[in-house]
């Protein structure tokens, strides 16, 4: 994650406390996933304040998945 082009955040799945596998499948007993759904499950060290003004930029395995900017 970059927080107006500066990184803030880097972490792996291998961080994870449970797998993509087991997330999916415990949060469908629940209710149904549809394609675009998002699975929130904790961040890697990194974490602040944003504001109105920043731009995010997420990433995964190099390629930009997220640009945003704070409203």
């Amino acid at each position: 994650m970059l927080v107006n082009g500066d990184q803030r955040q880097t972490g792996t799945s291998q961080l994870m406390l449970f797998s993509f596998d087991k997330i999916v499948s415990y949060v469908s007993r629940f209710i149904t996933l549809r394609k675009g759904d998002l699975i929130y499950t904790g961040t890697p060290a990194g974490v602040a304040q944003v504001k109105a003004g920043d731009v995010l930029e997420g990433f995964l395995e190099g390629k930009m998945l997220l640009r945003t900017e704070v409203k």
